[in-house]
């Protein structure tokens, strides 16, 4: 595995992926821009950013050029979209993997599908976390805020990071808050059938709705990643559902199990969730029970990952312990190992 490595006064280059912009929501793109700049950073937009048309901020081959002509330009050193979306997937085939270089890409939602697949080809680790126009506060929640110690980790290094205090269950966009999320619920890790657990393992994942695509394509390739990368250690994996019904999400699960993906897994964690509501009486407790029944293996639920925010910052290919106590208090200690 390969680490990039984030430097004090960085470029951060801000590049419409999936979703851009639109015009009246341009002002948040400017408060974005200020708040980066009086912490230090420099920032250049794409002209992707500034717009959205159908789904996307431009055509996927013009989202593609973009992001890889700021890969290769050595004046930015990551990249941050400005939010997810829906067709990331349409860039895919044009990316140009072969010369991706050593340089952070952090993001969620519609981007984990670019992180991990990037990992995936390449070995090059990427981060799960905020999105750019979630920096835009007078401050950040300590949770959040850990992006810039993780990517800031150098090879060989280790961070910990811990379950958040409480998480945000709605957007009140009437009540604009300093570190932009309202956190109002309390944050409670579960287990499935243990009180607490521990867990080791390389860390892989993203928002299940998008990166169940990849599954049987090139840049899904999860047995060459773990033969190439991290010669057949165990993953452990965080998933996120945005937007799948809870029999949806089952059914993903099952083809990611026969596609081999949990093959080599030491266990597996689930996000926070909206969308878990149940079916027919059938809940999200009675998917997660089922699958580490099947797979014998341990399963976390309700972490800080995904669309109910604060996120914790997950590195894709980093090794990772993560404990769990009986009072729904978590840790997360991410080792920068090759």
């Amino acid at each position: 595995m390969k680490y990039p490595l984030l430097e004090p006064g960085a470029t951060i280059g801000i590049t419409a992926s999936s979703s851009g912009v639109k015009p009246e929501l341009h002002d948040l793109l400017h408060q974005t821009s200020n708040r980066l700049r009086t912490q230090g950073f420099n920032v250049i937009y794409g002209d992707t950013v500034w717009n959205q048309h159908k789904s996307t901020s431009a055509p996927a081959l013009v989202r593609a050029s973009e992001f890889n002509e700021m890969m290769l330009d050595d004046d930015i050193n990551i990249i941050i979209p400005p939010w997810g979306g829906e067709l990331l997937i349409e860039i895919l085939e044009y990316v140009d993997f072969e010369h991706i270089p050593m340089k952070w890409i952090l993001g969620y939602s519609d981007i984990s599908l670019l992180l991990l697949a990037i990992t995936l080809k390449t070995g090059i680790a990427t981060a799960h976390g905020t999105n750019v126009m979630d920096l835009r506060g007078e401050f950040s929640d300590p949770t959040t805020a850990m992006w810039l110690p993780t990517l800031s980790t150098r090879t060989g290094e280790a961070i910990r990071q811990h379950s958040s205090l409480n998480y945000q269950k709605e957007w009140n966009f009437n009540d604009p808050s300093p570190s932009i999320f309202h956190l109002t619920e309390p944050t409670f890790w579960k287990i499935i059938s243990q009180a607490s657990v521990n867990i080791q393992g390389r860390l892989l994942g993203g928002c299940i709705d998008v990166i169940r695509h990849v599954i049987g394509t090139p840049y899904g390739d999860v047995q060459y990643f773990q033969q190439t990368y991290i010669h057949n250690e165990p993953i452990l994996w965080y998933l996120e559902n945005c937007e799948l019904s809870t029999t949806d999400l089952r059914r993903t699960l099952v083809q990611m199990k026969l596609a081999g993906w949990f093959e080599h897994c030491s266990g597996i964690m689930f996000g926070r969730s909206e969308a878990n509501q149940p079916f027919d009486g059938y809940t999200v407790e009675d998917v997660y029970t089922e699958l580490s029944n099947e797979l014998k293996l341990p399963i976390i639920y309700d972490i800080d990952c995904g669309h109910l925010p604060p996120q914790n910052t997950l590195i894709n290919g980093a090794w990772a312990e993560v404990h769990v106590e009986a009072d729904g208090t978590a840790s997360v200690t991410q080792y920068f190992r090759p």
